[in-house]
């Protein structure tokens, strides 16, 4: 079973940068793609970004340009860099992954990672 650990959430003042990552975990499993979402507060989640195995990456169009998402196969660890934070990406952000493990579809969700953009 795969299993996903975020890491690098916390308190940021407006402005500030932030680097979250995703590790995923499991036994003879294939990432075919990882994405990351986020919910603030009484919203629905939406999509941040998202990167294929080959590097081929998807952004959420009001985020593109402030957040980059990126990925080290080696270490089966996806990052999402995010710069010029403002108070509205105060949210709880996800990580996602899509793949395999044999036959068996994949489809996991991390337990997510607070970011608070607050002075």
């Amino acid at each position: 079973q795969v299993r996903l650990v975020e890491s690098g959430g916390g308190l940021v003042q407006p402005g500030g940068s932030l680097t979250l990552s995703c590790e995923a975990s499991g036994r003879n499993f294939s990432i075919t793609l990882m994405n990351w979402y986020r919910q603030a507060p009484g919203k629905q989640r939406e999509m941040v970004a998202s990167i294929t195995n080959d590097g081929e990456t998807d952004y959420n169009a009001s985020l593109k340009g402030r957040f980059t998402i990126s990925r080290d196969n080696t270490r089966n660890t996806v990052y999402l860099h995010m710069v010029s934070l403002v108070p509205e990406d105060t949210a709880v952000y996800y990580c996602n992954l899509m793949g395999a493990t044999g036959p068996v579809v994949e489809d996991v969700w991390g337990t997510g990672t607070l970011v608070t953009v607050s002075s």
